[in-house]
């Protein structure tokens, strides 16, 4: 493993890190000033694949982009931001139809290989003849360096942009994957509230894609939380162009665990930054279980300790409550003995045999004025591990949607 680690690098860059990607981020006029709409394209034909909200309400460009990715290719995506285009009725889809289109017409490509994403408000009508004119400002601006301004144009309440990239040897070449993601509120995907796009030069069979993508957003995407929420466009979206060269990768390839590695390590950056950039939030929440009798187990107690509201506000007040971080393993849904379970937060424990200790309240403390608080949960029962994310709940995630739509 840490020979495979040691070939995956971090480098700088996000979606346009890979060759043969060009990305633009413009104002369109639909929020305020601020980038709105973003496209990203690959020079070369490309193999997709995705994951999708399990929301049985789902924004029409997700159905549309849902549709053409199963066929296992895509070579762009525009996406707006401000405006979800969602619960539209018919009009939504046929404004999702328009976006491809045109870029469709205004690149010369087959409107099948166009795909589309939204975010924003649900059920207000989409402003499309600013959306329409901003895409031709977008294919106009398109450039290998359009990467960070592609990254800001999808933000919606995020603070920071979300961008990463890493190279890995591959059969002697060098490849590379990156990516960007938006994500704040409404945060907890189970797909896949939030918007992932990655991009690689790796030559990758559909199928090898789909199991690569699907391996990593369970491990990555699937395991941040801020409140709870799971959107009505969560998607994540991969392409591979295949610029890199060598032979096609498939599930049997030598290289494919690499390659899965790669991929999750991009993932797993990204929604670290989601969970970082919760809406109000002060501090990142890494929730660790050890020692667990299935993975399942371990990712389901993760989860619910991540996304417990009574841990998330204890986080925030500095409080060492483990009672709460016990209860919330407790009704995971995972299978463990209670009076087996330790709890450590970042190096002080602070339960032993699913029991109280007499542990230091000032270390504690101190632990937990940190930006970032590490929670861990030794379930004794067997040797599976998982870590999730979160972050805290402060009163600023009750002042932000307040006011979202005012």
């Amino acid at each position: 493993m840490n020979d495979m680690q040691e070939k995956i690098k971090e480098v700088a860059g996000g979606i346009t890190a890979a060759r043969g990607y060009l990305a633009a981020g413009i104002r369109s006029g639909c929020k305020n000033g601020k980038r709105d709409l973003a496209l990203l394209y690959s020079q070369h034909p490309a193999t997709a694949a995705g994951v999708f909200t399990q929301n049985k309400v789902k924004a029409h460009p997700l159905l549309l982009t849902r549709e053409r990715v199963a066929k296992g290719s895509a070579r762009a995506v525009v996406i707006n931001s401000g405006n979800a285009n969602a619960c539209n009725g018919s009009g939504g889809m046929e404004d999702a139809r328009k976006m491809t289109a045109e870029v469709s017409r205004l690149m010369g490509m087959e409107e099948e290989s166009v795909v589309v994403a939204s975010t924003g408000v649900i059920g207000q009508p989409m402003p499309m003849d600013k959306i329409i004119s901003g895409i031709e400002l977008a294919v106009n601006e398109l450039s290998a360096g359009g990467g960070a301004e592609a990254a800001e144009a999808i933000m919606t309440t995020d603070t920071v942009i979300k961008e990463t990239a890493v190279t890995v040897e591959m059969g002697g070449l060098q490849v590379t994957i990156g990516g960007m993601a938006k994500g704040s509120g409404m945060i907890h995907p189970n797909m896949a509230t939030m918007l992932g796009f990655i991009t690689t030069d790796a030559v990758v069979s559909p199928e090898a894609l789909k199991a690569a993508l699907g391996y990593a957003v369970e491990r990555s995407f699937n395991m941040i939380t801020v409140d709870g929420d799971t959107s009505t466009n969560d998607m994540v979206l991969v392409m591979a162009n295949g610029a890199a060269g060598g032979p096609e990768l498939n599930t049997d390839s030598k290289e494919f665990i690499v390659f899965q590695k790669a991929l999750l390590k991009v993932c797993t950056r990204l929604a670290k930054m989601v969970a970082r950039d919760g809406e109000g939030a002060t501090k990142l929440l890494e929730v660790k279980v050890n020692n667990a009798g299935t993975e399942e187990d371990a990712r389901l107690a993760a989860k619910a300790v991540a996304s417990s509201s009574l841990v998330k506000s204890a986080i925030f007040g500095r409080d060492a409550n483990w009672g709460r971080i016990l209860c919330a393993v407790g009704y995971s849904g995972a299978e463990f003995d209670p009076q087996k379970v330790d709890i450590f937060i970042g190096a002080e424990q602070v339960a032993r045999a699913g029991g109280a200790l007499n542990f230091s309240e000032k270390n504690a403390l101190q632990i937990l004025a940190a930006d970032e608080v590490v929670i861990a949960v030794d379930m004794k029962t067997g040797r599976f591990g998982a870590t999730a994310w979160g972050c805290d709940l402060t009163y600023d995630y009750v002042k932000i949607n307040a006011d979202y739509r005012t």
